[in-house]
């Protein structure tokens, strides 16, 4: 026997409520992901548990490309239609009315993301705003966190460049203390003084030996002047 179809309603049992969901989640993205290859479709998957948590699968991960894509066929669709309801002679105040709610549930909306009037939410209207601003609060950190990794890129490029050009100056420094240093030197030298071996040679009258020496040496003491330097007349008098 075949297997019988089975009965769709709502499983009383939390336990395996919780089970189904698990498996039949799988299964469900699974199969959004297999269409999405074989058919070469853009799929977007959206599935909020009953505790609110998000589930999503899309094309290539681009949900919000496949969202947009979806708000403005959505736009396109519903003004041909109000466009052909309408006709030349239409109600034009029937679409105002729809116009104006729409424009209320936005504006209600966007309270909500503010985190204002809140009081006329569900526990699952709570939760699944909840889970929205995380969803955003987790781009929004996603595009801060990439926009610092540049800066300090494009920080460190710029302290490498300005250490290069450092580099290159002190090493241009040093070649022209180096050349000026040459130079200096070059235009001291031909003005020192020259210094000769004779210049520091003194001559004195020559010395005889016995009397003739004992006499000068009288003779010069009492004149009271001498040719000889001191230490030679130390060396005489001893």
């Amino acid at each position: 026997m075949g297997r019988g179809r089975v009965q769709l309603k709502r499983i009383e049992n939390k336990i395996n409520r919780q089970v189904t969901f698990s498996k039949r989640r799988s299964g469900l993205l699974k199969k959004a992901h297999e269409i999405s290859v074989l058919c070469d479709a853009e799929v977007a998957l959206i599935v909020f548990s009953t505790k609110g948590k998000l589930f999503e699968y899309s094309t290539d991960s681009c949900m919000e490309r496949i969202l947009e894509r979806y708000e403005r066929y959505s736009y396109t669709d519903q003004r041909q239609t109000v466009t052909n309801e309408i006709g030349p002679n239409g109600n034009w105040n029937l679409q105002y009315a729809k116009l104006k709610a729409r424009i209320e549930v936005l504006q209600r909306n966007e309270r909500h993301f503010l985190g204002e009037d809140l009081d006329s939410l569900s526990l699952k209207e709570l939760q699944s705003l909840e889970h929205q601003l995380d969803s955003a609060l987790k781009h929004v950190r996603s595009r801060k966190n990439q926009l610092m990794l540049e800066s300090i890129s494009e920080l460190q490029k710029r302290d490498k460049a300005l250490q290069e050009q450092n580099n290159a100056l002190a090493k241009k420094v040093k070649e022209w203390e180096k050349e000026l240093a040459q130079q200096a030197q070059i235009t001291w030298e031909p003005h020192a003084p020259a210094l000769h071996p004779s210049s520091n040679i003194r001559s004195y009258p020559p010395m005889s030996n016995g009397e003739d020496e004992e006499g000068n040496v009288a003779q010069q003491r009492a004149t009271g002047s001498t040719l000889l330097p001191p230490w030679m007349l130390g060396q005489i008098n001893e």
